[in-house]
Order: structure tokens, then sequence, then C-alpha cells
């Protein structure tokens, strides 16, 4: 009755129509588990500690018995017994039916175990947390689907002012957070992480690792946030701030661990529909799976940020380009960044399934509006000398503190984040 409605809802009704089973990824406590409860019939939680887990015991001893139930059945934290997989692959390939199970989890176990990769039979969905929009911080008067077309209906905004972006970032898209005053939501991207480290990680694979060193190696990624840091970056920024030894191996080790926990969400790099006689460079930016995790890390407080622009900046981009890729998803765009060996950068590049491209740059102060659509408007005109070259279709500028939504006389869009959704 208290569901909060989600952007993936249509994404998940539409696959559970065409596949025999869906699994919903995505970090903890990001609402996996309340949204696929809310599309199924019935449930079993793998996880349950009521019975010595009993759940469990009987997933290992045979997961077909778990499947016992009306459907669509949602089986929930499946990456602690893998075997599942294969049960619930076997049950769509024996009945042929649409829509049986959702399988929620927060983790990518290793292959190992699995036997059936259950392509064509298992959708897989991504799941991050909140949106601006979802959260209700948002007032949608601009869709994103919409601007990716040139479509937008110029548009008095809500006021935003600087404390209330940061509290935003700060607090997060965490469900469990929303309606808290900012002190308390502030506490929980602080133990999400210390459950991850201390408990997730070792579940994964039964493996013991330095935590010392993996919460060293997230101060990194925290301080640099949004940046396109490489590994051996990341090891040195380790070794002069933190004064501690790590090497290029184990760095690599523990970024894939991240990601396999849904921790990091790093932002690759466009290159495909540019078409473009430059060399393009490859590295990805680097983000978490939402900002309040960097602040978490960095022990930012609100005070801090006021104080530390710099900072605030790649943290407001950071949240600018989490909820534009779960808008750009949502009708199937993707979201990319790009950077070439010429010094162009664009902060945000919105691909449409279509083949066209949109660019948009990303600035939390209004008076930093004028210089980043010259940019853009500077970068088509040279996609549009090049001969190998395909200009972006539309410009933007996503922006923390203006108080409309408006096109530029250049051709411009200009749009406040606190009015945006999908």
């Amino acid at each position: 009755m208290n569901y909060i409605p989600r952007i993936i809802d249509r994404k998940l009704e539409e696959y559970l129509s065409v596949f025999g089973a869906v699994c919903v990824e995505g970090p903890k406590w990001c609402g996996k588990t309340w949204t696929s409860a809310y599309h199924s019939k019935s449930e079993i939680f793998i996880g349950d500690p009521a019975g010595n887990f009993q759940n469990r015991q009987l997933a290992e001893l045979s997961p077909e018995l778990i499947l016992e139930g009306e459907t669509p059945r949602l089986i929930d934290e499946w990456q602690e017994v893998p075997p599942i997989w294969d049960a619930v692959r076997y049950r769509v390939d024996q009945t042929a039916r649409k829509g049986q199970f959702i399988l929620t989890g927060s983790a990518t176990p290793n292959h190992k175990g699995i036997l059936h990769s259950g392509a064509g039979r298992i959708g897989r969905l991504r799941m991050r947390p909140m949106s601006l929009y979802e959260s209700g911080d948002s007032s949608g008067q601009v869709s994103l689907e919409a601007l990716c077309r040139g479509e937008m209906t110029p548009a008095m905004t809500e006021d935003a002012d600087l404390k209330k972006l940061i509290a935003l970032i700060i607090r997060g898209g965490w469900p469990g957070s929303i309606g808290m005053p900012a002190d308390q939501a502030a506490l929980l991207p602080e133990e999400y992480l210390n459950a991850v480290i201390d408990d997730d990680v070792y579940r994964m694979d039964g493996i013991k690792r330095n935590t010392m060193k993996m919460r060293l190696l997230l101060r990194s990624l925290a301080r640099n946030e949004s940046t396109t840091a490489t590994n051996k970056k990341l090891k040195n920024d380790i070794s002069e701030i933190d004064d501690e030894d790590i090497d290029v191996e184990t760095v690599k080790e523990y970024l894939d661990i991240f990601e396999r926990l849904f921790l990091t969400d790093n932002q690759l790099p466009f290159s495909t529909g540019v078409r473009s006689s430059v060399r393009v460079k490859q590295a990805v930016k680097r983000h978490f799976a939402d900002p309040s995790l960097a602040c978490a890390l960095l022990k930012v407080s609100p005070q801090g940020l006021l104080g530390d622009l710099k900072t605030l900046g790649f943290l407001f981009e950071a949240l600018c380009e989490r909820d534009l890729k779960i808008y750009a998803e949502s009708f199937g765009g993707a979201l990319y960044h790009y950077q070439d060996y010429q010094g162009r950068e664009i902060d945000a590049v919105i691909e449409l399934t279509d083949g066209r491209w949109c660019a948009f740059e990303i600035k939390l102060g209004a008076n930093q509006i004028d210089t980043a659509a010259e940019s853009l408007v500077k970068l088509k005109k040279e996609f549009e000398e090049d001969p190998k070259g395909k200009p972006p279709a539309v410009l933007g500028v996503i922006c923390g503190m203006t108080k409309a939504a408006y096109r530029r006389p250049d051709g411009v869009f200009v749009v406040p984040i606190t009015a945006l959704k999908d």
C-alpha cells in the first residue's frame, strides 16, 4: 500500500511479458525487493534467518523446491545459492511460459556453479537508487525523452538553492532515507559501506581480503569521483595521500569486486556514434552507485561542501549523471561521456536507439551556462566540418542553480536537474 512507484516498473512489466524470468540487479537497499514484490504474487527470501536460514538450506538441498508458488514468484537474493539460476532456467525451458519468476541480486557471483547463461530465457534489468523525480525532489516539468527529440516547452521552475542541492547529494537516492532529517540520512550510506566491506565481500566467494586496503581504494575513488582516473592514478593517489602502498593488480581485483557488488557504476566512453576522424579516449568516468557514498567516504558536511565548490561540482555532476542514466535507460537510451585527444570533452552523451546522439554539459551555477553553451555550439560545428563526423542532434546544459527551463537563441536547451524526468 505504501509502494512508491519507480521508473523501472514499466520496464519490469515489459520484460515479464517477454521472458520466462527476469533478474533485477543493483546495489543493496535501492528498492529491488520492494519493487519486485510489488510485481509478484508469491515470494521466498533466501537470506531470511528464520529457522536457522531454512530457506537457504532448502535451496541448497533442492533448488527446484523453492520454485513452487503462484507466479510471478519472487526469489530474493538468489546469488546466495547460485544453482537457483539453473533451476529457474530449466523450469522456464520446460513450461515455456512468460513471467514466471523475478530474481533479485545485489551481487554478481562467479560463473562457477552456473551451468547456463539463461540468454533468451532470463532477462536482466539494472536497478539504481532513486532519481530526484522518483523521490519527489524534481517537478518533472521536462521529459528527457522529449528533450532528446528536440522538444521542450519553456517553463518557470521551482527554486533550487545551493543548500537544498547539497542536502540531496549527501542524502542520496536510498528509499529508506526519503523524508529523513539530513543528519540521519547521512548515516545510511556509511552503514551501507560497512555492510558491503565487512560482510558482502566475503560472502560473495568466501575469500578473505584486506578490508583496510579496500577502504583506502574506496576513499581514493571518492576523491576521484566524476573523473577519468586510471588504475595507476588510483594507486598513486593512495600512496601520496594515505601513505600506504597497494599494487596495480590488487587495485584491478578490488575494482572488479566493487563492480560485481554494484558499488560502482562507471560511465563508459562514447565513440560509436561519432564517426569522427579524431582519435577518442577510452577511459571510463568513475562513479559510485550513488553520490552519497562518495560523501560518506570523504566525510563531508553541508558546511564543508559550501566551502569546497570544486568537490561540490564533481558530486553534483555525479548526481546528475545518476539521474540521466536512469531516465535514458527507461526509453532505450544509453549514457556515456566523451573525450578525445584534441582536448574536447562532453560531460554526458545520450545515444538513442536510432543512432542519434545528444550532448549535455553539467553545471552547478547559472553563471556557467553561457560558457558551457558556447563550448557545445563550437563542438557541434567542428563535427559538422569533419568529413567523417556525425554531429549531435541535441545540445543541452543541465544546471543546478537556475529557475527556468528554456531554449537559448543558439539552440542550446537549459534545464534544471530539479525539473527533469524520464
